[in-house]
């Protein structure tokens, strides 16, 4: 069976989150979008964990329901420990397989910090100490490093991470088999790192509001079972995990190094000409992303591992739509038109990626339906992301190029 699947988001119990972050507001935009498969997320939170145990209904071993919609137990920490003098913070998803194994995690990590802070909580606990934590309270959780490359709170971030995995998890580098490779990055740029090639990228939206759901998301092709979930994981199975759905990396908020606060914006070669200080303020720059990438990779741009799960790099349709009718995304405009296609076309995702060309001239409106099929194209400008602010895909305009389209998606 063929699904699309989100694995990190956050409830309304998270900092910056929006109130309709709940089970409802979590499956109605899933079904709108064409997720069948949803994360909880912050299952550490009690207030969260007893809404989750009110609103799902078990569904087979490890997954639950809410109507049409599928949800796996996740919760993201982040890890505040100190190694070798220095201070690393982690952000770090677990994946749980009942509700059981997600209260003997939270006894444990409620020595380490205050779960009822925020669904994300701050703990004074080490990345391997978690591995075990969530393995001694079921041998099938999965834990995945998340957004690996951002400058804070991940595991090769310029700022609090590390050069290399096993200087994060030790002994508990065999039990990671998945790597979140963010918003600001795709699968081509960490498919330049020799030493990640035994690990399964995935992506996911991350969301903090509905809208945003399955920004990157993931394309099994597999029972919708947790175990077989997790063991396509595990083993990096090309024939079940099909592809992942990419944000194009520059529009990530860390994609490049600079400075918001002097709007200085620099490529990492900029950067270093620059010795990483802000000719704006004399202070230190903000490192991206991409210049992190640089500085650990093995491998020239372009290489492709034989083992690599392929991608395909998306605009979500809201952005794709306001781009058309030149408005902002969040304009009413844009909600009623996001509305209305998707009630006659089907999902965002049957759009964006199962429609044909002449679908999509078909029944969507013109300029909508040619900035679909330019971006399927790759015709795009990017402006990169930096130091947290967003960067802007905008897409060409003109005439599209229907039979180069048909080969290529």
């Amino acid at each position: 069976m063929e699904f699309i699947a989100d694995l990190h988001v956050h409830s309304k119990y998270s900092r910056a989150t929006s109130r309709q972050m709940d089970i409802a507001g979590i499956s109605k935009w899933a079904k709108l979008k064409g997720i069948k498969l949803m994360a909880t997320g912050d299952f550490t939170h009690p207030d969260w964990l007893a809404e989750m145990q009110r609103e799902l209904e078990p569904a087979g071993y490890g997954l639950y329901k809410k109507g049409d919609i599928y949800f796996v137990l996740t919760a993201e920490v982040c890890n505040n420990f100190y190694k070798e003098g220095k201070n690393h913070r982690i952000h770090t998803l677990v994946l749980a397989p009942s509700f059981d194994a997600v209260k003997k995690i939270n006894r444990d990590l409620e020595k380490y910090g205050n779960l009822e802070s925020d669904g994300r909580p701050i703990l004074d606990i080490s990345a391997k100490d978690l591995v075990k934590s969530a393995l001694n309270a079921s041998a099938d959780c999965l834990i995945i490093p998340g957004h690996i490359w951002t400058p804070w709170f991940s595991l090769f971030g310029a700022n609090t991470g590390f050069d290399k995995i096993e200087e994060c998890f030790e002994d508990q580098t065999r039990n990671i088999f998945g790597l979140e490779t963010g918003l600001s990055s795709d699968p081509i740029m960490n498919w330049r790192l020799s030493a990640l090639d035994r690990y399964t990228l995935l992506s996911n939206s991350d969301s903090h509001s509905p809208k945003k759901i399955g920004r990157e998301a993931n394309v099994f092709d597999c029972g919708l079972d947790y175990r077989e979930i997790t063991d396509v994981i595990r083993k990096k199975d090309k024939s079940r995990f099909l592809y992942t759905i990419e944000f194009f990396p520059e529009e990530g908020k860390y994609h490049y190094d600079g400075h918001r606060l002097c709007n200085v914006v620099f490529a990492p070669e900029e950067t270093r000409k620059h010795n990483y200080i802000c000719p704006g303020c004399g202070k230190r720059l903000t490192v991206g992303v991409m210049h992190r990438v640089e500085k650990l990779a093995d491998r020239e741009a372009g290489f492709v591992p034989p083992n690599a799960i392929p991608y395909k790099n998306l605009i979500p349709l809201d952005e794709i739509i306001a781009d058309a009718l030149g408005v902002g995304k969040e304009s009413v405009l844009v909600e009623r038109e996001y509305m209305a296609l998707v009630s006659k076309a089907g999902t965002e995702f049957d759009i964006l990626l199962k429609m044909t060309d002449m679908e999509i001239r078909k029944n969507i409106p013109q300029r909508i339906a040619e900035n679909i099929i330019n971006m399927r194209q790759g015709r795009v400008k990017a402006s990169p992301g930096y130091d947290g602010v967003y960067g802007k895909i905008e897409v060409l305009k003109g005439e599209t190029k229907e039979a180069e389209q048909l080969s290529l998606f």
